[in-house]
């Protein structure tokens, strides 16, 4: 809002430190909504009437919202925000104007308000849990599933059923049906205990949180059927489904964030499931976003359950062929 010198010599500050990349908005609400949507995670409101208390020697307040959806990365915003109160900054603003009279500015001219937002509290517990969902749940449908289908292989009894009145689409509902509704069931138990225990948030749609609870599990059924058809042994299925269950846990936004990513790697980051999951939980229990701000991710979500029902569809009955 205040576009005086004195504004500009801590925003010129913050910005030769290197930690952040300043863009402008029009007001404060626009700060929290673009943290809100990730497309911050910082954002510092300086009042329009900063400069006037300034010279009044009315000790002006400066405040820098940061986002505490990701405890580690908010407390390094505040750590690198403490630059704005620098000495360098204040001593910036003595300064002599021959052509007026001097202005007297206070040894500590004006104060720092750091705001945590969706997370006051820095709980690491409301940072770890949505993603431990996420996590079990991939266990569950991926690994079990792979490994059910592969079963009938390793035991030769896959012929027998298919050559049964039973459909190949009855027997792929038949093998994942139960893992869908024990993931659907494990889903809200450890939500419950999350809610009992640790005091997690609850999320503005409960009908929300059950869309994407369907379709993740959707998806990771749909992946574990498509590791099933090009697995002969229930090692092999496993090893591919830790294939991909380590780097959805090291590089899904889950423990670091994406940006902080190399440029090379961003993309792999993109092409995993459990990242949208974990954007999506954090959005409903932590920042409240709404459907219409979350629909990019649920669409991906969607995407994935589709894409990999048609592939291991498709793989099914060539490998029975």
């Amino acid at each position: 809002k205040d576009q005086s010198l004195f504004s500009n010599l801590i925003k010129t500050n913050i910005w030769s430190e290197g930690y952040f990349k300043l863009y402008a908005v029009d007001n404060k609400d626009d700060i929290i909504d673009q943290i809100r949507l990730g497309k911050a995670r910082a954002g510092l409101y300086i009042g329009p009437d900063f400069s006037d208390l300034l010279t009044q020697n009315r000790q002006p307040t400066v405040t820098l919202y940061v986002d505490g959806s990701m405890p580690s990365l908010a407390t390094a915003m505040k750590n690198n925000g403490g630059a704005i109160t620098d000495k360098q900054v204040t001593s910036d603003m003595y300064f002599s104007d021959p052509d007026s009279d001097p202005v007297v500015i206070a040894d500590d001219p004006f104060t720092l308000d750091v705001v945590t937002l969706f997370n006051p509290d820095a709980k690491e517990t409301w940072f770890f849990l949505p993603g431990v969902i996420g996590i079990l749940i991939m266990q569950v449908t991926l690994i079990l599933t792979s490994m059910a289908v592969v079963r009938e292989k390793e035991n030769h009894t896959l012929e027998q059923l298919l050559v049964s009145p039973v459909t190949r689409l009855q027997f792929i509902l038949g093998k994942t049906l139960p893992y869908v509704l024990i993931a659907l069931l494990d889903f809200y138990l450890i939500l419950a205990m999350s809610w009992a225990l640790f005091d997690l948030p609850q999320p503005h749609s409960h009908g929300l949180l059950a869309l994407l609870g369907v379709a993740y599990i959707l998806a990771m059924i749909g992946m574990g059927v498509a590791i099933s058809t090009i697995s002969n042994t229930q090692p092999q299925a496993i090893f591919l489904s830790i294939f991909i269950l380590i780097p959805s846990i090291m590089l899904s936004g889950f423990i670091f964030p994406i940006e902080a990513m190399p440029d090379w790697i961003q993309p792999v980051a993109w092409a995993l499931p459990f990242t949208y999951f974990v954007e999506i939980i954090r959005g409903l229990l932590l920042k409240h976003n709404s459907l219409a701000e979350l629909s990019p991710a649920y669409l991906a979500l969607a995407g994935f359950a589709v894409f990999f029902i048609v592939v291991s569809t498709i793989r099914f009955r060539k490998t029975l062929d």
